[in-house]
């Protein structure tokens, strides 16, 4: 079966390195373009390629796969087609190319998040559980027949970078399985329950102004599901100090007070409901630490207002 994988980022690296290690025959792998990153706007390939190129597997980087990337596509012949994380739209004439069509490695428990961001929106809305799915792609965003699943349970401060490095190897052993029962004919397909869809939008860096007017519950999820991009921080004597990693704590007073602020104990935050608890946090130019660590260096007084 000669198969062509697409995906981008470092989620999808695993599913391709599954890909490999199983012995699948990959004659191609289409990415995304190298972007500027980095303080100096050097420009970097993505994950997928570096895995791509150290396997000898030609590597291909159109802006849009529908406009630019069809007769490449065609000229692979490819038997199937899986993607993970690829960060484009495919048109329906490239789903038509390979005769076993697509399968996508999507990192939610679908009907719920369809989107490009299900990972941090699931931390975000307070989800107990994420997981991936493996499905049949169509002209739809995320609405394909669903094949198989895997869940996981979210860990109380697990940040949306952590869940993700998890997220990436269970879509990889489920990429497996998937293949595994295709092979064998006892694939089936789920149509998806439009009544229980959820839909998310992307990510923006303006979602990273903290809100301490929502309840601890909510503040606590985006601070967690927002780390590491865009991070949601606050203006500290006229820095932005990045909250990476909150719990919920008791207390309460006005959103946003800081109702304790000490090396030992750490720092707790008022919320619109309830407050919660900083683990971690990053101060500009500087690197992530403990919040009782910053506080051992910077004095913030009970009662201030971030």
């Amino acid at each position: 079966m000669r198969i062509v994988f697409m995906g981008t980022p470092d989620f999808a690296v695993p599913s391709l390195e599954k890909l490999i290690e199983t012995g699948r025959d990959v004659v191609g792998v289409f990415t995304q373009p190298d972007r500027p990153k980095g303080r100096g706007n050097r420009l970097t390939p993505p994950p997928v390629k570096v895995c791509a190129e150290a396997h000898g597997i030609p590597v291909f980087q159109p802006e849009r796969i529908r406009k630019d990337g069809v007769e490449d596509l065609r000229a692979l012949k490819p038997d199937l087609c899986v993607t993970a994380a690829f960060g484009q739209i495919l048109s329906q004439e490239i789903l038509d190319i390979p005769p076993l069509g697509s399968i996508n490695v999507h990192a939610s428990l679908l009907p719920r998040h369809r989107g490009s961001a299900p990972i941090a929106w699931a931390l975000m809305q307070g989800d107990p559980t994420a997981g991936v799915t493996t499905m049949w792609m169509d002209r739809g965003i995320d609405t394909g027949d669903m094949l198989l699943k895997a869940e996981t349970e979210i860990g109380e401060t697990e940040t949306c970078g952590e869940l993700t490095e998890r997220l990436s190897r269970l879509g990889a052993d489920l990429l497996a399985e998937t293949l595994a029962r295709l092979e064998a004919g006892t694939l089936e397909r789920i149509p998806q329950e439009e009544a229980r869809m959820t839909y998310d939008p992307m990510l923006s860096r303006e979602m990273g102004e903290a809100d301490f007017s929502r309840s601890a519950d909510q503040v606590k999820g985006m601070i967690n599901g927002l780390n590491p991009w865009p991070c949601v921080s606050v203006n500290r004597e006229g820095e932005r100090l990045k909250l990476l990693r909150a719990a919920r704590a008791e207390g309460s007073g006005r959103p946003g007070e800081v109702l304790l602020a000490d090396p030992k104990e750490g720092l707790v935050i008022a919320c619109g409901e309830g407050a919660v608890r900083i683990l971690e946090l990053q101060a500009p130019g500087g690197k992530k630490m403990r919040a009782g660590d910053y506080l051992r260096g910077h004095r913030i007084p009970a009662g201030t207002l971030l």
